[in-house]
């Protein structure tokens, strides 16, 4: 039996993809636009990028991808999928032109019905090898939204290079005024008037991925990303065959169809990203409930500013490494919450291996709870997400399905949150409010049980 290529293997190999294809692809714009259109076209293309991820980024933030994961999806969108697309629609467009012997409707077809084709297909490609190897990393809709956005926004950053530079070559050919210029007229359609156009069709291939990731049904794992795929090749299609709709058709598809969907996938884009939160808060609290959690720490970690004030009391009582080990443990704690709401969704079919991993995360969280307990405790009671005379040390109550942190003997005491007796530090004159705030030592536990999911299907 062949053993499976490694994960630093198969890493090489798509680094040596990316750059293979990044060369090319920049060759061939530089080639098809010239080397001054190229550089206005990359200027110019520029302008939307970081928006658009800083956008998904936000979206993503409850429980954060790897920048790794999100940079190598960003680079298959701008050179694989990019080279992809131009070369095979090229090569159809002059098929078609060479079978038909009419250009203008090789051009037509090969817009209408090749590119779509094409085009969001190689894009879904990264989608699909980041559900199949980075799994871990794909734990719902929100992922496959973030990871289609910086796919498309990667793509759409090449196209609009090519595009810009040959509208300023031909500017240039012209003579053409900056205000009645080509370049002026693609620049307001492609980078004011539809930023968002690819990110929006990709998306919708990254919510049948997403939620794929958390259905338990084989068939529905192979059909939501397929229908999400053609709902993308379909809404691109049309969006490229609105100028044959009538001397208005683009306009009407913009308002009509455009502008109706995009604000649709940002109120779902919201709301995915208020539903994961609560999940975060609602399997936490059993972690909590269990010990392995401060219970000030659960609604901390369920609020995006609760975590960033958290980060910066860190940094401001730690320095820098303190505040980058508040940060993974928010990170561990999120992927530990959504984890466990994967598991008790899709069974033990979805996480086989969701002992080891959720022993190998609360490792990482109890090593990190002496810097990170505190500064989450003091962050939620100043954010007014706990009453100021709450008692991180309080008694909860027992959860029976949670294992509780065991600590070897003579080890010093598990780190707790805050006490109400520990010294409260001075003011910051810059923050809010001031809150318990005292230093732990962290004791690792001698063991770590896999949990056993409430229900009975328990995950061993």
């Amino acid at each position: 039996m062949r053993a499976r290529p490694s994960g630093t293997i198969r890493t090489c190999v798509l680094l040596a993809l990316l750059a293979a294809t990044g060369i090319a692809i920049l060759e061939l714009v530089r080639e098809q636009t010239g080397t001054s259109g190229f550089f206005v076209g990359l200027g110019l293309a520029l302008l939307p990028v970081a928006p658009l991820m800083a956008a998904f980024r936000w979206l993503g933030r409850a429980a954060p991808a790897p920048w790794s994961q999100l940079l190598f999806c960003f680079g298959w969108g701008a050179c694989t999928a990019a080279l992809i697309a131009i070369l095979a629609n090229n090569f159809a467009t002059e098929w078609i032109a060479a079978a038909t012997a009419d250009a203008s409707a090789a051009d037509h077809l090969g817009s209408v019905a090749i590119a779509p084709v094409v085009e969001e297909s190689a894009k879904a490609a990264a989608l699909l090898l980041v559900f199949a190897f980075r799994r871990r990393h794909f734990t719902g809709p929100a992922d496959g939204f973030v990871v289609a956005g910086f796919t498309a926004t990667g793509f759409a950053f090449t196209e609009n290079i090519l595009y810009l530079g040959n509208a300023f070559v031909e500017d240039l050919a012209e003579d053409s005024g900056a205000l009645e210029s080509v370049t002026a007229a693609t620049f307001f359609v492609r980078i004011v008037l539809s930023p968002f156009a690819h990110p929006l069709f990709t998306v919708l291939t990254g919510l049948g991925f997403g939620v794929a990731a958390v259905s338990a049904r084989r068939s529905r794992r192979i059909f939501l990303p397929l229908l999400g795929l053609a709902l993308a090749m379909g809404m691109h299609a049309l969006w490229n065959g609105s100028s044959q709709f009538g001397e208005h058709g683009f306009y009407v598809v913009y308002a009509c169809v455009m502008v109706p969907a995009f604000g649709l996938l940002v109120w779902l884009a919201v709301r995915i990203r208020r539903d994961r939160l609560r999940a975060v808060a609602r399997e936490l609290s059993l972690y909590a409930a269990a010990g392995w959690l401060g219970p000030a720490e659960v609604p901390a970690l369920a609020s995006m500013p609760a975590r960033s004030l958290a980060r910066a009391l860190a940094r401001r009582s730690g320095g820098r490494a303190a505040g980058r080990t508040v940060a993974r443990y928010e990170a561990d704690a999120a992927a530990l919450a959504l984890l466990r709401n994967r598991a008790r969704r899709g069974g033990p079919v979805r996480e086989r291996d969701f002992a080891g991993r959720e022993r190998e995360l609360l490792h990482r969280l109890w090593q990190g709870r002496a810097t990170a307990g505190p500064a989450l405790a003091r962050a939620a009671v100043m954010e007014e997400l706990v009453p100021p005379w709450f008692d991180p040390l309080a008694p909860v109550g027992a959860w029976a399905d949670v294992p509780r942190p065991r600590r070897v003997a003579g080890a010093p005491p598990a780190p707790a949150a805050a006490s109400a007796s520990a010294p409260a530090a001075a003011p910051d004159p810059g923050l809010r409010r001031s809150g318990p705030w005292s230093s732990a030592t962290p004791a690792g536990p001698s063991s770590i049980r896999p949990c056993v999911l409430p229900g009975g299907d328990g995950v061993r």
